[in-house]
């Protein structure tokens, strides 16, 4: 080790500097501050080389210099979380130090700027034993690292982007042990026009079972793996006995009715003629929901990764879970003839479906039945037992996690009867169904939103391979359901207001002026009038769609209607609920999966005084409301990417064939088209049309050519060749039938025939967005 000359600062002297310098703290900065000469700056260069190699400092970029396992004064962070109490936490973009991260405690510049994710510039200091940073600018997404498929060309590999707007591919410069044909990822690097890609991390088969949601969570950057401290404090709590003090309710023969594949449970369902003369014709129900609150306190490792995922988000394949599986999918969840903790909504329905009264308590159930929506409408329809069970071990256990779970004794459930027999389940339902008529009369009085879209389902076998895509079929099970749950948010959300407590409520605002304009301008061209002067409500549009009927351009208009509509959110602030038609609405019913029931859960344990895991009081709902709804944006983002991906590699074998499609958007560039009956975007380029100008009409959403006056619009059917379906990008590319250039069918199948005024059929559907979603 060479040995400082006279004159040159020694290494305390460099390194408390380096801690107090106001600014980054580099070679020349040192050697200014010790007014060294220039023979003695040749000395200090040695010197600072050897206490990088001692481990002393590290140096930043820009060749500035820090305490080993500390920060640079200037760099790069990330928020990784935000906390009850308002607190942002980030951690560097950038760390190769041996010790781990450091969480850094940032103050904003305006209040609610970061949110997370973001990435700032920030000034760093340390404060006690921590650090602290002042956010001096806020930084676009980095946008260094894209997955992507490596190709090969001779000698070389190149990347090509799972993106669809990915057009460019890169040469890659460090493989790092990947082949032609794998999904990595990549960081780009370089400048233009000599950009290159170095894999980062090899990702596997891009065509291999449960790798096109694989691809979602690393694009989204979905947080999918939970830390050892997480799962040691979720096997702790899960061993917690339930307690004497709930409310006994393991009599009732209460049943959680769920989509077969469900991979949790979280509520559960009760209803009975009321014995109450006050409310004669009237009922009584319970909800039972999952009390996720016992379980997870505010602020422990559980909390805070809930609070850092925001919810689940669910894929064909698999799930990620907003908690531990030993939780989601085990403890919490309500089984079968297992006793399980809960926070019971109690109602009293009036014949005419108000509610008269409402009151929560933490109870015990036992659940007599899991049954899927299918069945129990099957028994409803045939007024038999059903034959099969709701669920299945794959479908109803929950999805595996990449960190083994720690096998620990639970709870055992109190010695009772074995689960009820099928026989006498159909009693049960026959009550549900009864309540729930009440339940409907009264939404259909207050007309909500009568969307009814179909969803896509994806089928997949046991080894996770595709075996179709298909419109999920809605029941009335499906509505029932969402009704008791309905009417259990409201009930949360008055609750709480009675007590004048914090509501986190999910919010969906009226349409704005600019939006409901273009929707005018798109009836005008069916020849259906809407005025802009009125006051709009949901029942307006549902009027719209009475005046349709059945017509084929039907699914377009609500389509249109849909993207008329404001993005629900939530927020402290009570703006109603638009497409519900309802003045007070939060989510109460779902805590396994989103952050937002579960502070419904302990703001009304905080009420109400039901006992431990309450809030903490320092919560920022306003700040929490905003985080969750980014959250939950991205999360309905990356599962419609990955049931794009599915549907594209469902459709790949046919290509070169002639399919059914429907335009589902058209822009100046050419339009957008879907396979009938399975889904998926696919662009049919202007150029491709022919050798005429075509006019794009902004109003009517159609492209007409000059010429020949042909028309491509909005909701029109046609047959296209399907020209490509890319599995991994998801992306489908469309042809004429008889090649480039083709005229169209001259039917317009929009107006192929008058609107017909008629009488809406079935209950309503609420408005829908993605999964179980309201």
């Amino acid at each position: 080790m060479r040995k400082p000359k006279a004159g040159l600062p020694s290494r305390q002297q460099i390194l408390d500097f380096i801690a107090t310098s106001e600014t980054p703290a580099g070679k020349r900065e040192i050697a200014r501050a010790f007014g060294l000469t220039a023979q003695e700056k040749i000395g200090l260069k040695a010197l600072l080389k050897d206490m990088a190699d001692e481990g002393l400092i590290d140096s930043a970029p820009g060749r500035a210099f820090h305490k080993t396992g500390g920060l640079p004064k200037v760099t790069v962070l990330r928020v990784v979380d935000v906390d009850d109490g308002g607190t942002i936490w980030a951690t560097p973009e950038r760390w190769e130090a041996d010790v781990p991260a450091p969480r850094v405690r940032v103050r904003e510049r305006r209040r609610g700027e970061l949110g997370i994710g973001t990435r700032i510039l920030a000034r760093t200091e340390e404060a006690g034993n921590g650090w602290i940073a002042h956010a001096m600018k806020t930084l676009a997404p980095a946008a260094e690292q894209m997955i992507g498929v490596l190709r090969g060309e001779g000698d070389r590999l190149w990347l090509q982007g799972v993106e669809k707007k990915e057009k460019r591919e890169y040469a890659v410069s460090d493989a790092g042990g990947a082949q032609a044909g794998d999904l990595v990822l990549a960081e780009r690097t370089g400048r233009p026009p000599r950009i290159s890609a170095r894999v980062v991390e090899r990702l596997g088969d891009p065509f291999a079972p449960r790798s096109f949601s694989l691809i979602a969570i690393h694009r989204h950057e979905i947080p999918h793996v939970f830390t050892e401290e997480t799962l040691g404090e979720a096997t702790r709590v899960a061993r917690q006995p339930l307690g004497d003090d709930r409310e006994d309710l393991t009599h009732l023969p209460i049943v959680a009715i769920d989509p077969a594949d469900a991979r949790d449970h979280d509520d559960a369902i009760w209803a009975a003629p009321d014995d109450d003369p006050a409310n004669e014709g009237g009922f009584r129900a319970v909800v039972a929901i999952a009390d996720v609150s016992f379980y997870v306190r505010p602020g422990g490792a559980i909390d805070r990764e809930a609070r850092r995922r925001g919810n689940s988000v669910y894929f064909p394949d698999r799930v990620v879970p907003m908690l531990p599986e030993i939780l989601s999918a085990d403890v919490c969840s309500l089984k079968e003839g297992e006793d399980r903790a809960t926070m019971a909504c109690h109602l009293q329905v009036t014949k005419t479906g108000a509610l008269k009264s409402w009151r929560f308590t933490r109870a015990v159930v036992r659940i007599a039945r899991n049954i899927a929506y299918e069945v129990a409408q099957a028994m409803i329809d045939n007024n038999l037992p059903g034959t099969g069970r709701g669920t299945s071990e794959a479908g109803g256990g929950g999805s595996p996690q990449d960190t083994p779970l720690v096998e620990a004794p639970l709870h055992q459930p109190a010695a009772g009867p074995p689960p009820r027999a099928e026989e006498d389940i159909l009693p049960a339902l026959q009550n549900l169904w009864a309540c729930w008529s009440a339940l409907a009369t009264a939404r259909d009085k207050r007309e909500p939103l009568a969307l009814d879209l179909p969803e896509r389902q994806v089928a997949l076998d046991e080894k996770g391979r595709l075996l179709s895509v298909a419109p999920r079929e809605r029941l009335d099970a499906h509505r029932l359901v969402e009704d008791y749950m309905i009417a259990a948010n409201v009930a949360a959300a008055k609750a709480l207001e009675a007590r004048k407590a914090p509501v986190m409520y999910r919010i969906h605002e009226p349409p704005s002026r600019e939006k409901l304009s273009a929707l005018k301008d798109y009836l005008d061209t069916f020849d259906i009038p809407f005025a802009l002067g009125q006051v709009i409500k949901p029942a307006t549009f549902n009027r719209i769609f009475d005046r349709v009927g059945d017509a084929d351009f039907r699914p377009q208009v609500m389509e249109q209607v849909l993207r008329s509509q404001t993005q629900a959110y939530y927020g402290p602030g009570n703006h109603g609920h638009f497409g519900l038609s309802l003045g007070s609405y939060a989510h109460f019913t779902s805590p396994i999966r989103r952050y937002a029931d579960l502070l419904v859960h302990r703001a009304l344990t905080s009420a109400y005084a039901l006992g431990p895991g309450g809030l903490n009081g320092d919560e920022d709902f306003e700040r929490l409301g905003d985080t969750i709804s980014k959250l939950e944006r991205r999360a309905m983002e990356a599962e419609r990417e990955t049931i794009d991906r599915y549907v594209a590699s469902f459709v790949a074998d046919r290509v070169g064939e002639i399919v059914d499609a429907r335009i589902t958007g058209v822009q100046n560039f050419g339009f957008f088209a879907t396979v009938e009956g399975v889904g998926g975007d696919g662009l049919m380029p202007v150029s491709d049309l022919g050798g005429e100008y075509f006019r794009y009409d902004e109003a009517g959403r159609r492209l007409v050519g000059e010429t020949s006056g042909d028309e491509y619009t909005l909701g029109q059917r046609l047959r296209l060749r399907l020209a490509e379906a890319n599995p991994v990008t998801g992306a489908l590319r469309f042809e004429m039938e008889e090649g480039r250039g083709a005229r169209p069918n001259r039917r317009d199948d929009r107006k192929s025939g008058p609107p017909r005024v008629l009488k809406r059929r079935g209950r309503p559907g609420n408005i829908r967005h993605q999964g179980r979603r309201k």
